[in-house]
């Protein structure tokens, strides 16, 4: 039996329909991302000589000391706690995700004088208010920090500002089918993780040969293309049941997917849905009273055996005590331990022991067809789901404080 693949449906729509229903770019946006990943790599390949140099500048081969941050806002936030982990492992630096909200804030909390410090910035528009006034107050002021911006457009100020200090940063500009014309990032979520964790293979250079990752994302792709219609097919029979909340749970990288999936939730159904994500082991430390009999319940499952354990016991604790409407699980392969623990298990069906380090960009693609289903369930448009304008694509300009 053929699965009924919604989201093919939305594709194949005229394009006044989809114009009048405010599908023209979010529903190909998250269609297209398994081909768009390829494309990224290939960038990355041709980009090698300035991103080694980028990186020698930063000591990251030759192994020195020096703390790496991942910078960004909401979304591009989320791509940092995604990739941390794996450039952890892979160069063997200490690494943390710093929200660049927090950053412009609270600069001098996160630096000391005497300590050397690569940052690695992503944004999707380049333009974001905060990102530019923070990399150009780091870029005047503290010359020992050296730069890789993550962007998916050219044009961005962020970009303009790599090419006026190319002795201190670098733009790594993706392809311009990874900018987003839709109000939520999706394909740019997914396509500049895949480029941070080209990064992190090309970066540890010397101990593993940046080579494999190319074998490591052919296999993504061809899981993910293989994951989409079955996704569809339950995010769009989920959105029909008008849960008026949701909450997501992840381990590790899967965290951020958690928190990527509840953003895009709320974000296309403009608020109507209140979302959460939390930690398996954080959320029965209070926020579990939130999860009512009207409530999705998705948890994004490990591949790792002890992580699993802990989420095999949320969900038998959620199923025991009749908490939400719907339960959820998303795996790598298999659901034989937590099949009976959840009312719909969806499997990536990715090999053996897949790592969860490489997942987030898979999994994530469940949560932004949630938020697109259920947004045109709210009766509204998902390329522009904020009527009142409370949120814009490119973030409003902020006032500036010395």
């Amino acid at each position: 039996m053929t699965l009924l693949n919604p989201l093919q449906a939305l594709l194949d729509l005229s394009e006044q329909e989809k114009a009048s229903r405010g599908l023209r770019h979010t529903p190909r946006e998250i269609n297209q991302q398994p081909e768009t990943w390829m494309r990224t790599f290939r960038r990355c390949q041709d980009l090698e000589p300035e991103i080694m140099e980028s990186l020698s500048r930063a000591g990251i081969s030759e192994g020195a000391s020096r703390i790496v941050y991942l910078v960004g806002a909401g979304t591009s936030d989320y791509i940092g706690r995604a990739l941390a982990p794996l450039l952890r492992r892979r160069w063997g630096s200490e690494v943390w995700a710093v929200p660049s909200t927090t950053l412009l804030t609270d600069f001098e909390q996160f630096h000391q004088p005497d300590q050397d410090y690569f940052w690695i910035s992503f944004s999707r528009s380049g333009d974001s208010p905060e990102g530019v006034a923070l990399l150009q107050k780091a870029l005047e002021r503290h010359r020992n920090i050296q730069h890789l911006v993550v962007t998916c457009n050219e044009h961005g100020a962020m970009a303009q500002l790599c090419a006026q200090n190319s002795s201190h940063a670098l733009a790594l500009i993706l392809d311009d089918a990874a900018n987003d014309r839709g109000l939520a990032m999706t394909s740019s979520f997914t396509n500049m993780l895949i480029a941070g964790q080209c990064v992190a293979h090309l970066g540890a250079t010397g101990r593993d040969d940046g080579s494999s990752f190319g074998d490591i994302l052919a296999h993504m792709v061809e899981v993910g293309t293989q994951f989409l219609p079955a996704a569809a097919e339950a995010a769009a029979a989920i959105a029909a049941l008008n849960c008026s909340r949701a909450c997501f749970v992840g381990s590790g990288v899967l965290r951020a997917v958690a928190d990527e999936s509840a953003l895009k939730l709320v974000e296309l159904s403009g608020g109507k849905i209140a979302t959460m994500a939390e930690s398996p082991l954080g959320l029965r430390h209070g926020p579990m009273s939130g999860v009512d009999d009207q409530s999705l319940f998705v948890a994004f499952l490990s591949n790792d055996r002890r992580r699993r354990g802990y989420e095999a016991d949320l969900l038998d604790e959620i199923r025991s005590k009749r908490l939400g409407r719907l339960r959820i699980a998303v795996t790598a392969n298999g659901a034989q331990d937590v099949a009976s623990l959840a009312d719909r298990v969806l499997s990536l069906n990715c090999r053996a022991e897949f790592p969860d380090e490489y997942r987030p960009a898979l999994d994530v693609m469940f949560g932004q067809l949630l938020g697109l289903f259920a947004s045109s369930a709210c009766g509204l448009k998902p390329d522009q789901p904020s009527p009142t304008g409370a949120i814009t694509r490119v973030v409003s300009p902020i006032r500036l404080y010395s």
